[in-house]
């Protein structure tokens, strides 16, 4: 290994233990004044308030479905969930189909551990069903989304979901019957707002008669920027909240990949069939992390926030969704949701992604798939 490169992980190693240095004194005594200053934002014409930081779960589901992310530890799991709220995360994002129920069973025992004034608002999803062989397949009838609710409810141990979402439209022709479902739940006080994952906007159009939409969950990343076309501009349009998955694009982008890395995923982990982590792509994608990285060490942050403050200079965003395996995840990526990027900064970033495009397009790969 050169020195430079030596260097180059040297600081960021620095920059990243300083982080959860500081993250960790946030849980003592200066935590309250932290909570106060952590950015929220409205989650379109609701009354909720999201931090612009918000705790995924897909990955905690474990690996034993086809969508799956590895084995999972349990405890630290809990606890990765635990240490977001006690830094002031507000609202945490799972679905009935992560893991089968593995994911929402481990959000209710780390919400069971703590006081009532203190629980973040959680959001789940429905309309996924896991079949024997571990694949998954949409259902979206009314008795199924009503049946599946119920479900989640027992396993968060909660009387009303906060945001319930169809997860995908599939069955396209369905989606108006799940959402006048949803509807039903909601006048019972099952759930609180109704929102929708990976939609489009005719799909959306199409239900805003029925019953406004109160939010969209895409994909959105640097390396998936298919929203900014029409939906962000529809969303913002329409009072439509939007909170994102994926921003670093399965850890693509936190700083912490490299192809051994990539070489050694799990054949639980969906990602080792995923293109974006093989050969030629992985390549491509690496590169753009090594272009933006100096941008982090130069601000005294770690490579993973990065990706996480992008996403969130889009004003029609209310909150972008980080995964949280372990305490240490939420430690260094909570401050990526107060770092505002300077045009300057903005311009290494485009330059970084117009390079990848251009190499793309050579190998002739520009489709990357929607998720």
């Amino acid at each position: 290994m050169c020195w430079v490169a030596w260097l180059g992980g040297a600081l960021e190693n620095f920059t990243r233990g300083l982080w959860i240095a500081k993250a960790k004194s946030l849980t003592s005594g200066n935590k309250n004044s932290f909570l106060e200053g952590m950015q929220k934002r409205s989650l379109g014409r609701t009354d909720l308030k999201l931090t612009t930081i918000g705790i995924g779960t897909w990955a905690i589901g474990g690996g034993d479905w086809s969508f799956g992310w590895g084995d999972q530890d349990e405890q630290e799991a809990i606890a990765g969930i635990k240490m977001g709220v006690d830094l002031g995360v507000n609202w945490i994002d799972t679905a009935a189909i992560y893991g089968d129920g593995a994911s929402e069973l481990l959000v209710g025992k780390a919400l069971r551990d703590m006081p009532g004034s203190e629980r973040p608002l959680v959001a789940t999803k429905c309309g996924r069903i896991m079949q024997q062989d571990a694949s998954v397949k949409g259902r979206l009838k009314k008795e199924s989304v009503i049946r599946e609710c119920e479900a989640s409810l027992q396993r968060l141990g909660m009387e009303c979901i906060d945001l319930y979402q169809i997860h995908w439209p599939d069955p396209d022709e369905d989606i108006e019957e799940a959402w006048s479902a949803m509807m039903t739940l909601r006048e019972e006080g099952k759930i609180r707002e109704m929102g929708v994952s990976n939609h489009s906007v005719e799909q959306l159009e199409r239900l805003q008669p029925i019953q406004p939409v109160a939010s969209l969950q895409p994909p959105y990343s640097m390396l998936n920027r298919e929203v900014e076309e029409e939906h962000l501009p529809y969303c913002e349009k329409n009072g439509v909240g939007v909170v994102c998955y994926s921003p670093m694009m399965k850890g693509l982008l936190t700083g912490a990949f490299s192809r051994e890395r990539a070489e050694a995923l799990s054949e639980k982990d969906h990602r080792s069939r995923d293109p974006k982590f093989t050969a030629p792509q992985l390549e491509l994608n690496l590169e753009v992390v090594e272009s933006i990285r100096p941008l982090a060490d130069e601000a005294g942050r770690p490579m993973a926030q990065l990706p996480l403050a992008w996403v969130l200079r889009r004003p029609e965003l209310t909150s972008a969704i980080v995964g949280v395996r372990n305490p240490s995840q939420i430690e260094q990526t909570l401050g990526g949701g107060d770092w505002i990027l300077t045009g300057e900064e903005l311009d290494v970033v485009e330059g970084a992604l117009r390079v990848r495009e251009k190499k793309l397009a050579l190998l002739g790969e520009t489709n990357q798939g929607w998720v």
